[in-house]
């Protein structure tokens, strides 16, 4: 496998790319959009460019896929990030010019359904960025979560290795974005308890591959982007995470076991789980419902690992995805997992 390209990094006072690969949701929810535009600019440093449909809703995916390339192709332009996720990425994914973007290669940020997106990059040669929506971490009410902050910075603007730690407070409840008073206060948060590590405890260091759990799912029902050779994927290290849909333990168990009847599983020693999502406005949890979600997810997991994975060491509760705080994870770029330390680096 020829080793990824890390695109050139931005500094501030260069433009960014605004885009919409899934959904035109900054242009129903214009809050929360307008915030992250502003925090790019202010707390940044970055000088926000908008492109054609990134607030249109119902844009259609070659709409989508002309945004991309431009954006790709501007040679203004230094870094491109997604506002938000949405549902039908994949449909953008046939309409896009490998060769183009290659020949013009930027850090991309976006997590949920921007894992399409991702994947893709992954496949092209490119190193992205899961995480760091605008609308959503750039866009949350009343300030920006420290570590999350602390996290895109690095991941923006420096090179080098990071090392990751677990969030001491975390949250995953939210409030109506297009209520004004929203944006008033930061969301409630509770203490967090810190990572979970099972399975051997080794030293693992590898190119990471993964993202959100379900579009991975529609990737392999779909076959793009997931590379026919499993072998591919030796040695690499897999993070997961689901999202605001809140997918049952045994949907979670079932796409792990399909990725392990593939041959997928066994080609990664080290998976680092996301925190999971517990709370969403259609499935709004007490806290016992939601320690009981989490629970049942991880043992849903584990039982996928132990029947198709068993020498993978996993490490449950990282904050990366649909969490707050959310510690940006290079995608394709090298990621350290110390089992006997306890310590988890990537490299920017």
């Amino acid at each position: 496998m020829t080793e990824p390209t890390c695109p050139p990094k931005p500094r501030p006072g260069d433009r960014i790319a605004v885009i919409s690969p899934s959904s035109g949701l900054p242009g129903l929810l214009p809050l929360p959009y307008e915030l992250g535009l502003e925090r790019l600019e202010q707390d940044f440093g970055l000088i926000p460019v908008e492109f054609p449909v990134t607030r249109k809703m119902g844009s259609t995916p070659q709409e989508r896929a002309d945004d991309i390339h431009a954006a790709f192709r501007d040679p203004a332009i230094r870094a491109v990030m997604a506002s938000i996720g949405g549902d039908d990425q994949i449909t953008v994914l046939p309409l896009l010019d490998r060769e183009l973007i290659r020949d013009n290669p930027k850090p991309f940020f976006g997590f949920s359904d921007n894992t399409n997106l991702l994947a893709w990059l992954w496949n092209t040669g490119i190193v992205g960025y899961h995480g760091a929506c605008v609308m959503t971490e750039l866009g949350r009410p009343g300030a920006m979560a420290p570590l999350t902050a602390e996290s895109l910075r690095a991941a923006l603007f420096t090179s080098g290795p990071y090392e990751l730690r677990p969030a001491e407070r975390f949250g995953d409840v939210n409030r109506d974005w297009a209520d004004p008073a929203t944006f008033t206060a930061e969301p409630e948060t509770r203490p967090g308890s810190g990572w979970s590590w099972h399975g051997p405890q080794q030293v693992v260091e590898g190119r990471s591959w993964g993202g959100n759990l379900e579009i991975l799912s529609w990737l392999l029902m779909a076959d793009r982007e997931i590379l026919a050779d499993p072998s591919a994927y030796e040695g690499c290290v897999l993070f997961l995470e689901t999202s605001e849909e809140l997918p049952r333990a045994e949907e979670v168990f079932w796409i792990l076991r399909n990725m392990g009847e593939r041959g997928l599983l066994r080609q990664f020693p080290a998976l680092l789980m996301g925190r999971p999502k517990t709370w969403s406005f259609a499935q709004p949890n007490d806290p016992a419902a939601a320690a009981r979600y989490a629970s049942e997810q991880r043992e849903a997991v584990l039982r996928a690992l132990a029947a198709y994975a068993p020498r993978t060491m996993a490490v449950f509760d990282v904050d990366l995805g649909h969490t707050d705080p959310q510690l940006v994870i290079p995608y394709g770029g090298s990621v350290r997992v110390d089992g006997p330390a306890r310590r988890i680096t990537v490299t920017y």
